[in-house]
């Protein structure tokens, strides 16, 4: 995984707040609904549901550590993110909305140029 070659974690270990950045612009992520979602380094995401419908939002890291989005004009939430490692290869980030519970998988589809380098 371009950008994540030095990362040794195991399947469902938190993603330490150090390496969110690194995870989230690993590559494009492919959700099990057929969603997408790019992140960019500087902040900016973009969510394109299956039927192609896109929507722009921002992500951060909070105070506490935790990966936050927002989602214009006022969605904004909180995720317990986590690594999806299959043998020894990271495929793909868990997402867990720390308010609600619900839970999104999401599988590198691509990988970026360059990232966490």
């Amino acid at each position: 995984m371009r950008g994540l070659e030095d990362v040794e974690v195991v399947d469902g270990e938190p993603v330490a707040a150090s390496l969110i950045p690194r995870a989230v612009t690993a590559g494009e992520l492919l959700f099990d609904d057929g969603a997408t979602q790019t992140f960019e380094a500087g902040g900016d995401t973009s969510y394109i549901e299956a039927d192609g419908r896109p929507t722009e939002g921002e992500w951060y890291v909070d105070e506490d550590g935790r990966f936050c989005s927002f989602w214009p004009p006022t969605y904004r939430a909180c995720y317990d993110l986590r690594w999806i490692v299959e043998g020894d290869e990271i495929v793909g980030l868990s997402f867990t909305e720390l308010s609600q519970g619900t839970r999104f998988d999401g599988r590198y589809k691509t990988l970026a140029h360059g990232a966490g380098s």
